[in-house]
């Protein structure tokens, strides 16, 4: 696909880019989206049946096998050639932040530094009871558990039916709405809140870039529509934005 002209014009003239990515960015690395990472010894298991505090309440054990079994699949993947992209196109514009509804740190992996993990890190463990971070406890318990109190250790990701922390819908919020222009990469358009971003860009007067394999709610409202994968779009724009 040829990247427009007016594509390209509006990136050079950008301040300030917001980036959205989702599971797609991610399934091209390898990654299974939520309900296809259901195979083999979880196929019985409904996906929205682990990810809550009340299935953890119920049998956290079981939640933590899961979570291993993820992290063990999420830690074999590598960033793809989409990842890459980004981090190149945030040395070619003033400012670019990425919000990422993805829990894999493959971004961070790749090298880019501006990332808000709005759904969290599945590489991260919190404290059930206080929601502090907690790095120095013994993983190789069953049920680990906090440093500090003694309370359930879970992993760090927003699970069904909670909101999203404030700290990351905050800085979300304040990169939308003073970005100038938002790519929406990847994703569904949704799950909410993420889903209402280019919507709350868009009022700002900010133009829409959506990059996805398949028509979404977005794509009639975007400004540039891009159909295909993002490791083979996102390298192309940051080629064409590079020819002087």
């Amino acid at each position: 696909m040829t990247i427009p002209d007016k594509l390209l014009g509006a990136l050079r003239d950008a301040q300030q880019v917001c980036v959205l990515t989702g599971s797609g960015i991610s399934a091209e690395s390898g990654v299974p989206t939520f309900r296809e990472a259901q195979t083999g010894l979880w196929e019985q298991y409904d996906p929205h049946e682990l990810a809550t505090p009340d299935a953890f309440q119920r049998d956290p054990a079981l939640v933590w096998r899961w979570y291993r079994w993820r992290r063990e699949l999420v830690a074999s993947v590598e960033p793809n050639a989409g990842h890459h992209a980004l981090v190149k196109l945030a040395g070619l514009v003033p400012a670019l932040t990425i919000i990422t509804q993805n829990v894999d740190g493959l971004h961070q992996r790749a090298g880019s530094d501006k990332v808000i993990e709005f759904h969290g890190n599945l590489f991260e463990n919190r404290c059930f009871v206080e929601g502090c971070a907690v790095t120095d406890a013994d993983m190789s318990a069953e049920v680990p558990v906090c440093t500090g109190c003694g309370a359930m250790l879970r992993p760090g990701v927003v699970w069904f039916g909670e909101s999203i922390p404030e700290a990351a819908m905050h800085a979300a919020e304040s990169a939308v709405h003073g970005c100038d222009l938002f790519f929406s990469i990847g994703t569904s358009s949704l799950v909410w809140p993420a889903a209402g971003f280019a919507e709350a860009a868009r009022q700002q007067g900010a133009s829409v870039v959506e990059i996805n394999l398949d028509a979404t709610p977005l794509s009639s409202q975007a400004d540039f529509c891009l159909q295909g994968k993002s490791g083979t779009l996102l390298p192309e724009l940051v080629n064409c934005l590079t020819v002087k």
